[in-house]
């Protein structure tokens, strides 16, 4: 046997095997912030007048805030940089604002000041909404409208809020609830493309700019 004969026989090195598919983490991060919109929406649209009103507290840390945080680091992981950033950026922002509930609001001043504190985190985040909200529509239709819905619900509430206007507030969380609708809506439609041989797919529409 030639060396070059020698050389063909050779073993060659084996590929590894891939690593197991990780499941779509987006209906978890959209139901996760579905929910606690929905609470606090519903809070300031003046549903809740047999309770607390501070209902949406506790999820902001279990559900909308660690949740919806673990949602966007597994993003990453599939590479997706959108939903990273927009589950790992409203994660945040729910955990944030249930810090300020319970450390920042009961030494605030006045109302006022508390109302103003609101008004300049949902300025923030209405700022960051808006690039997210343009980059959304190279997605689908679904998304499109959960950004589209939250940003007007964020432009209302901080407007509210600052004003000191309670009408401003309450029609702000009812915009907040339909924010919440297409964004379960969404997680539904999302949920129903991963089921393996599912027999009902909820259509989420094309994107806006292909």
């Amino acid at each position: 046997m030639s060396v070059s004969e020698e050389r063909t026989v050779q073993p060659s090195p084996t590929t590894p095997a891939p690593g197991p598919a990780v499941a779509d983490p987006a209906p978890l991060g959209l139901a996760a912030f579905a929910a606690t919109t929905f609470l606090l929406s519903a809070a300031n649209a003046g549903w809740m007048t047999k309770a607390t009103g501070s209902a949406w507290l506790g999820y902001a840390f279990a559900y909308g805030g660690l949740a919806q945080f673990v949602a966007g680091m597994w993003e990453f992981r599939n590479k997706n940089v959108f939903g990273a950033v927009a589950f790992s950026t409203y994660g945040g922002f729910w955990i944030g604002l249930g810090l300020w509930a319970l450390l920042v609001a009961p030494k605030a001043a006045t109302a006022s000041a508390a109302g103003h504190d609101v008004a300049w985190i949902l300025l923030a985040f209405a700022i960051f909404n808006t690039y997210m909200l343009i980059l959304s529509t190279q997605l689908n239709t679904a998304v499109f409208l959960v950004f589209l819905t939250l940003e007007l619900t964020e432009i209302i509430l901080f407007i509210g809020n600052f004003s000191g206007s309670s009408g401003t507030v309450k029609f702000g969380g009812w915009v907040g609830i339909l924010t919440a609708l297409v964004a379960w809506y969404t997680s539904a439609a999302l949920v129903s493309a991963g089921i393996a041989n599912g027999k009902l797919k909820f259509p989420v529409g094309k994107a806006l700019i292909s």
